[in-house]
């Protein structure tokens, strides 16, 4: 009978392996309901990555040139490097060199990779915004990431959510602009210093001074304003240390002495950098220094004043445009968190305080105070850009993000308050409702202020598309250069079309009062030639880089001599110079901007796509007039009659020189007839 007794063994439970995941509530800001809860959903690395990703290379393919400067200063010099022929500003002469060769061959590897693959010029300009979309996507991913796991859970996933969503963000993040450069650095940077200051941790201060290095040599040099925060915190502050009355001495040397070598490694950033713009200019030359003093000690006849000035307010108006309620958000940060520290002061921990460390409130509100160093400094100078910000755009939604969480803490501390039970406040849905819906209404209104710049200013881009896309091939088509395209293939299924012979015709592409919505000649094919003709801008337009025929070879390691020479009359005074037009009777081909229901009409600037004996309009499409549209209705878009009525719009035009057009196609369908081509 005893054989037959069977029983359970109990095996003894091993020890867990011990996890890779951070702890949870060790951040600098506690969630004070629902501790042992499920904790709140936020992507992992990987799948932040994928999300972003999908946005950012969107905003890759379809965003706007908001600048001219990122054309003319950037796209220009690196169509230059790679083709041979550019537009040159005198920020880009050996005389001047305020702008940084270095910088611009970051980019040529992209810029390459399509025309290796035989893809054509044009993918070359959306493979370079592709890259810079990829390159802020780690950046932001990064952040959110850290921000989970340094500050607060809940903070990482409104973050996340604001980045995610945020005008500005779509615009920024696929720009070629130095500025968008020190935004990556910077983005990086500010995350590694989220962890605090440590005399343990020499890895926080190497890599936050050389990001923030990095950011200022090869990006922007004033972009290292905002790492005072994080210079003060590194000199001065205790932050994760403890520190006995007996020790500070010794604690300050060691702090100092750690910062001071980190700068001087940084420091070696320069050597590469110099180097290649002294090669590049021909000479000497150290360009962040030459940024800081045309446009800091410059003197009263030249700097950045010269472009144009703007009101206080400007980055006010322009910061509501691109993040919209995330900006009152962002500015009451700092008085949040002093409310906080009166009202629900274990929020952020059980600290107490005590003179031998630094509390969490120091360590937070030094964290919030790079972006008011940031604006500070923008606001008091005369010539304001939009993107002069754009290295503070992530900290604005980190600001908003911590200024939303500390609100969300308030609503709590009330609630219970009221209702005298923690468990009810537990089991509220009052507080995750409140910040879903601030996160969705910022998220509307940014996709309907995306909309609106799409609809409303793209036109430039699509025209250029057009000329490249039907207006080229059919003048190869008619002259017999190219078999006739089949009428009922898809545009989609056509095959790519070779465009070089369109040399023959040696057009010529010319920009008047439009020359500021350039897209820049990545998408101009070559063999067209653009351009200007006198208008009623009286400034200083660009020259023509000296034109290099030879291929990119770099055995020569530069041969661009373009970027050696200073062409005549190009000036940092903004002046003037007649000889870089050209006459309109020489132009085969002319953008510009007409607005029928409200006409304008000068002796320079006529209204050429009226004139029907001598242009014919190749592609018109619509381009918001917002002197005559509603405030609220330009800002945003949104479909429907009831809201589009309250616009108005011109025709943003391609217009061809009927005559010279047809005497170039018979010219060249001739030479096609004789064998000659």
């Amino acid at each position: 009978m005893a054989s037959n007794v069977q029983t359970l063994r109990l095996r003894r439970k091993e020890d867990p392996k011990p996890s890779l995941q951070p702890a949870r509530h060790s951040g600098i800001l506690q969630d004070q309901l629902r501790r042992s809860a499920r904790k709140p959903w936020n992507p992992d690395f990987l799948a932040a990555v994928r999300i972003l990703l999908l946005i950012r290379v969107a905003a890759a393919m379809y965003t706007n040139i908001q600048d001219c400067d990122e054309v003319f200063n950037f796209w220009e010099p690196l169509h230059y490097i790679d083709h041979g022929h550019a537009f040159q500003t005198w920020e880009v002469t050996p005389m001047y060199a305020v702008r940084s060769w270095a910088y611009v061959l970051l980019h040529l590897v992209p810029a390459r990779l399509p025309l290796i693959l035989n893809l054509g010029k044009r993918p070359s300009f959306f493979a370079v915004r592709i890259t810079l979309a990829v390159v802020s996507t780690l950046c932001e991913a990064k952040l959110c990431r850290t921000v989970v796991e340094k500050v607060n859970e809940r903070v990482g996933r409104y973050l996340f959510f604001m980045l995610l969503f945020s005008a500005g963000m779509w615009n920024a993040a696929p720009a070629l602009l130095p500025s968008s450069f020190a935004m990556y650095a910077t983005t990086i940077a500010f995350t590694y210093s989220l962890e605090p200051s440590s005399i343990k941790n020499k890895r926080r201060t190497l890599f936050v001074t050389m990001l923030f290095a990095t950011g200022a040599i090869v990006g922007w040099p004033f972009a290292l304003a905002l790492s005072l925060p994080f210079v003060f915190e590194e000199l001065l502050i205790f932050g994760g240390d403890r520190v006995e009355p007996s020790s500070r001495r010794s604690w300050m040397i060691s702090r100092w002495k750690r910062f001071f070598t980190a700068g001087l490694v940084s420091a070696l950033i320069f050597v590469p950098v110099i180097a290649i713009d002294s090669v590049a200019y021909g000479g000497w030359n150290i360009v962040p220094w030459n940024i800081i003093r045309y446009n800091v000690f410059g003197g009263s006849e030249r700097g950045p004043d010269l472009y144009g000035t703007a009101p206080w307010y400007f980055y006010i108006l322009n910061l509501l445009l691109n993040f919209n309620v995330l900006v009152p958000l962002a500015v009451i940060s700092l008085p949040c968190l002093a409310v906080t520290y009166r009202i629900d002061r274990k929020r952020l921990g059980m600290f107490k305080p005590g003179p031998d460390q630094s509390s969490p409130f120091t360590l937070l509100a030094l964290r919030l105070a790079p972006l008011y160093v940031w604006t500070a400094i923008l606001t008091a100078q005369a010539h304001k850009e939009e993107r002069f910000m754009f290295p503070a755009y992530p900290l604005i939604c980190f600001n908003a993000a911590v200024a939303l969480y500390l609100i969300r803490g308030w609503m709590e501390v009330a609630y219970i308050s009221a209702t005298k039970s923690s468990y009810r406040a537990s089991r509220s849905i009052i507080f995750g409702a409140t910040t879903c819906t601030v996160i969705a209404v910022t998220g509307l209104i940014s996709l309907s202020r995306v909309l609106a710049l799409w609809h409303y200013y793209h036109a430039p881009l699509s025209v250029f598309s057009y000329l490249e896309a039907h207006e080229l091939p059919r003048l190869l088509n008619v002259t017999g250069l190219l078999p006739p395209l089949l009428q009922e293939t898809e545009e989609i299924d056509r095959p790519s079309i070779d465009l070089t012979p369109i040399r023959a015709f040696d057009l010529r592409l010319c920009l008047g009062k439009e020359w500021y919505r350039f897209p820049g000649h990545y998408l101009v094919p070559n063999g067209v030639k653009v351009d200007f003709v006198k208008s009623e801008f009286g400034g200083l337009l660009p020259a023509h880089f000296e034109e290099s025929h030879a291929k990119l070879t770099f055995n020569g390691w530069w041969d661009r001599p373009g970027s050696r020479i200073t062409p005549a009359n190009l000036n940092d005074l903004n002046k003037e110079a007649p000889e870089f037009y050209v006459p309109i009777e020489s132009c085969d081909y002319l953008v510009d901007l007409d607005f029928p229901e409200h006409p304008v009409s000068s002796l320079l600037e006529p209204r050429y796509a009226v004139d029907n004996e001598t242009w014919e309009r190749v592609s018109c499409l619509p381009f918001l007039d917002a002197a005559h549209s509603s405030l609220l209705t330009r800002t945003l878009w949104l479909p429907g009659s009831w809201w589009q009525d309250k616009n108005e719009f011109g025709d943003y035009c391609l217009l061809k020189n009927k005559e010279m057009v047809y005497k170039k196609e018979v010219e060249v369908a001739s030479r096609v007839q004789e064998g000659k081509l």
